[in-house]
């Protein structure tokens, strides 16, 4: 299992921030590779991926969902094995840092090499990057998701 660990401050409110995030939808936009997210109810989202050519689909489940606070989820199907979890932290009135946390199982031989040189980490970071500029340029989030889901419910 690989564990990847990244953060960003970005200049919005962490309610700014952190409503973006629940925009699900919108991960295109700025996470590369990511083809698209279509969120199937308040808990579940389904995923398409094309990364470095390997095309992957599968569900994931939200776990924990706290406003302002955090977004945890892990995979529920398909051949990615992945959860991990976003958190948002209040720096002043109009800064956030944005926190990331990702354990993926790489498969296949493009993905464990990959993951040995650092390309998902590095990965995970220019779309933390991709996301400020995203957030920073609007000043504003796309929508907002405001619901509370607790950690085993």
């Amino acid at each position: 299992m690989t564990q990847i660990q990244e953060s960003i401050d970005v200049d919005v409110p962490v309610r700014t921030a952190y409503d973006q995030w629940t925009q699900f939808e919108s991960f295109p936009q700025f996470m590369s590779g990511v083809e698209s997210i279509t969120q199937l109810d308040d808990k579940r989202l389904h995923w398409v991926t094309n990364i470095a050519g390997v095309e992957r689909e599968f569900d994931a489940e939200i776990t924990e969902q706290h406003p302002d606070e955090r977004v945890a989820w892990t995979s529920t199907g398909g051949d990615t094995k992945q959860a991990g979890v976003v958190t948002f932290h209040r720096l002043d009135e109009g800064r956030t840092r944005v926190m990331a946390q990702i354990d993926w199982q790489p498969s296949g031989l493009v993905e464990k090499v990959g993951s040995a040189v650092n390309i998902d980490q590095h990965r995970v970071k220019g779309d933390l990057e991709k996301f400020k500029e995203f957030i920073e340029e609007r000043g504003h989030e796309t929508g907002a998701w405001r619901g509370d889901i607790d950690a085993g419910s």
